[in-house]
């Protein structure tokens, strides 16, 4: 019988397919169409300080093999995540869930995942320093070692839940941003966030988003996901979570081969909405294919 447990920074999940944040809202739309405790867990929607109305229509656009966004972290801020949407999810899902955290100071990281400790369903805090959608926050935070420790070592202090720092692709040189946020004190990274792109309409002659720059996601950046889970596995000794692009079995079984320890369903959520469940439950046939018992043995087995 196939073993699809994984452990991820200390928590068992069932299978390691996890919804990615800003595709899956907290879960109320996805519970109706199944039930949520499939899934090994979901990151809920970036979640900041304050409310956020994000970034101004349009902020959506199509590209070849995946989308563009430039939603901008909307969301109802963390008081309000806390006292509505938490108390959802406690009777709606039975596992721990993550919570995706983004800021525009260190201080806004550090209260956001203060407050957010204290909830006894949450069982990770995941750091995203890597939004590109956003100014002055998200991403800047994200393209440089100092900076990514700076956000990790704040939240270490104020938390005593497992800490995954969310990365950006748009660097040159990844593994040592996650090794920075490792001698920093984070419990795991999670790659990648989306790849900046821009879409032109041509009859305006004119971006199609009204940010102008938005976040690609999709198939179409799978094997730049692969490449650098692979690069990281390699730079740091704590756990991977692995996304961008994931839309089957065999990309699950592919990523956890590259040095992923659990993975991130995102764009495919929008395009299927049982994307999830049925990567879940082709997981143990996929596994019988190529040979795989237990998922675990199979943890950055393309490393020599």
């Amino acid at each position: 019988m196939a073993v699809t447990k994984v452990s991820l920074c200390g928590i068992t999940l069932d299978n390691p397919v996890i919804p990615a944040s800003g595709t899956f809202g907290y879960g109320r739309e996805f519970s109706e169409l199944y039930d949520l405790n499939i899934l090994g867990s979901f990151s809920f929607k970036g979640t900041t300080l304050s409310p956020r109305s994000g970034n101004p229509l349009p902020r959506i656009a199509e590209c070849a093999g995946g989308m563009l966004n430039a939603v901008g972290l909307q969301n109802p801020g963390v008081e309000k995540v806390i006292k509505e949407e938490l108390p959802w999810i406690r009777e709606h899902f039975k596992k721990p869930v993550m919570a995706n955290v983004s800021g525009f100071s260190v201080s806004d990281y550090a209260s956001v995942c203060e407050l957010l400790d204290r909830e006894d369903n949450i069982g990770w805090l995941e750091v995203n320093v890597s939004c590109p959608n956003v100014h002055g926050g998200g991403m800047s935070f994200g393209t440089t070692p100092e900076g990514a420790a700076e956000v990790t070592k704040a939240v270490k202090k104020v938390t005593k839940k497992p800490v995954i720092v969310k990365l950006s692709p748009n660097v040159t040189d990844i593994a040592s941003i996650a090794k920075a946020c490792e001698d920093a004190g984070a419990d795991g990274i999670s790659l990648i966030n989306t790849l900046l792109g821009m879409r032109i309409d041509l009859k305006s002659r004119k971006p199609l988003l009204k940010n102008k720059t938005g976040g690609v996601s999709g198939g179409c950046i799978f094997p730049v996901a692969v490449r650098m889970v692979y690069q990281v596995y390699e730079a740091v000794k704590i756990p991977i979570v692995g996304m961008g692009g994931i839309e089957t079995a065999e990309d699950v079984i592919e990523m956890m081969l590259s040095g992923a320890t659990a993975v991130q369903v995102g764009a495919k959520n929008l395009v299927n909405p049982w994307a999830c469940p049925e990567i879940i439950n082709s997981l143990p046939e996929v596994m019988d294919k190529y040979g795989i018992h237990n998922l675990t043995d199979i943890i950055g087995g393309a490393h020599e």
